[in-house]
């Protein structure tokens, strides 16, 4: 199964507001749910007893530095969100890990200032093994990589900017 399928049975999950989906074949298994209770299993741990050890004054650490950054003011907030509201956003169908190029010794995809085409491949998102290629959803020039290699993505999460052309 392949990014675009997975997002298609996705969207018509929601699209048909379909409770619980069970997809096999000789490969795989797949259940999907939405809603329902949430189950949590909780294992007995023995208690534990311990009696409180005071550490030598020379080896205890100073209190964590404080940090004085302010937060940023919403006008910052509101022209940042103003300046890259036109670009289009390829966001992750699932989640996994990112990973720019086919190998790690690959020449990325592409590259912040590349010119993209529709269905032009991307970035590639490991799932449960499996090899995902992400394809751009629009032309344009690639403005913003957002995810760095072999870092872990979640579904909806912007990968790319795109400035569409």
């Amino acid at each position: 199964m392949n990014a675009k399928e997975l997002k298609a049975i996705l969207q018509a999950l929601q699209d048909h507001e379909v409770a619980e989906l069970t997809l096999e074949t000789p490969d795989y298994k797949l259940t999907v749910r939405r809603g329902g209770p949430v189950q949590f299993i909780t294992a007995q741990a023995a208690p534990v007893v311990s009696a409180p050890i005071a550490a030598p004054p020379h080896l205890v650490a100073p209190p964590p530095p404080t940090s004085h950054t302010p937060a940023p003011t919403p006008k910052v907030e509101e022209a940042h969100k103003e300046e890259t509201n036109h670009y289009a956003e390829v966001k992750a169908p699932i989640v996994g890990t990112f990973y720019a190029s086919p190998s790690p010794e690959a020449a990325p995809y592409v590259k912040e200032g590349d010119s993209v085409q529709k269905g032009q491949i991307l970035c590639i998102i490991e799932a449960m093994k499996l090899m995902n290629e992400i394809e751009s959803e629009v032309s344009g020039v690639v403005k913003k990589i957002l995810a760095g290699n072999g870092e872990p993505v979640e579904y909806g999460q912007a990968l790319f900017l795109i400035d569409p052309a």
